[in-house]
């Protein structure tokens, strides 16, 4: 199953004439080894984390790599007042892809997309839907091509 990935990645990339790199780097330890194999700060590598809203229902977050989902920010955003991670295997299960190479683009559910406001703007990195590819694209587009809700969701960690 992930090794089909990449490919349902890239083609819903081409398949939304998104323009975009797939570059394939060797397998990083850390965000810091990520952002220097990719010639980037680890604030252009941008975290796709699937968050569940309740049964059934999830959605995709989106925070630069260093920062992190403000949870009562995103539930007062969402209207709610629990949200959870789901377990590595539910995640792999409603999206197609494992932890770490999860991405909104061919997801076996087109979820909702949730876009920090500190990633607009700028040029991105993330996950290919595999470990060690990575896509570079223009965040504004990834935003206008998943008609993302663009939001102040997260906070530098430490808050």
């Amino acid at each position: 199953m992930p090794d089909q990935a990449p490919s349902r990645a890239v083609a819903a990339l081409q398949a939304l004439r998104v323009p975009h790199v797939a570059t394939q780097y060797e397998r990083a330890n850390s965000l810091t080894e990520a952002a220097a194999q990719r010639g980037l700060t680890p604030a252009d590598i941008v975290k796709s984390m699937v968050v569940r809203r309740g049964e059934d229902d999830y959605l995709f977050v989106l925070v630069g790599g260093d920062r992190e989902i403000s949870w009562p920010k995103l539930r007062t955003l969402l209207g709610v007042s629990r949200l959870s991670m789901p377990s590595a295997a539910v995640a792999l299960a409603v999206t197609g892809y494992e932890r770490g190479t999860i991405t909104p683009f061919g997801s076996r559910h087109p979820w909702p997309v949730i876009v920090d406001a500190d990633i607009p703007g700028r040029r991105i990195s993330m996950g290919g839907g595999r470990h060690g590819l990575a896509i570079a694209l223009d965040a504004d587009d990834l935003v206008s091509a998943l008609d993302a809700t663009v939001a102040d969701i997260a906070d530098p960690p430490g808050l």
